[in-house]
């Protein structure tokens, strides 16, 4: 979800989108909380740890 987002960055702003960029930006942060969800040891989704 992570590289996800930061290609949709990356698009949005080459391309000048803003949908693209908006979308890019809400993707990584929820990418970037599950991450460190999983890694302080919480069941994210049923996982243990997720990356």
């Amino acid at each position: 979800m992570i590289a996800l987002g930061i290609i949709l960055l990356v698009v949005g702003f080459v391309l000048n989108i803003g949908i693209l960029w908006t979308i890019g930006i809400i993707l990584l942060l929820i990418g970037v909380v599950l991450f460190l969800l999983g890694s302080f040891g919480h069941a994210v989704g049923g996982r243990r740890h997720y990356w």
